[in-house]
């Protein structure tokens, strides 16, 4: 009667397994919501590039290579949140029983 594996609480956007533990895990839905942000931040720096690459202006240069010199620092961001990402992903496969620790 009290079974509430036939009728699991409504958690949204988070799917949870035998022992509870949440999919995608805490650790993962950080890095994924800092790389989200990255993309954003990214989409919004190539669209103002694109912007002074039509001017065609010699005026913008400075802007141009301080928006660049972002996308680097960007790019580096991503791949430190990336990293973190999947070290989360395969702590939670290992927990889970589908990989074993190397």
């Amino acid at each position: 009667m009290g079974n509430d594996t036939l009728n699991p609480p409504d958690l949204g956007n988070v799917n949870t397994c035998t022992g509870k533990m949440e999919i995608p895990t805490p650790r993962e839905r950080e890095a994924l919501a800092a790389m989200k942000s990255i993309k954003e931040r990214v989409r919004q720096i190539k669209k103002r590039l694109g912007v002074l690459d039509a001017l065609k202006s010699g005026s913008h240069t400075e802007e141009i290579v301080s928006l660049e010199g972002e996308l680097v620092r960007l790019k580096q961001t991503w791949d430190s949140w990336e990293a973190k990402r999947a070290a989360a992903a395969k702590e939670r496969m290992i927990l889970l029983g589908h990989e074993t620790e190397e």
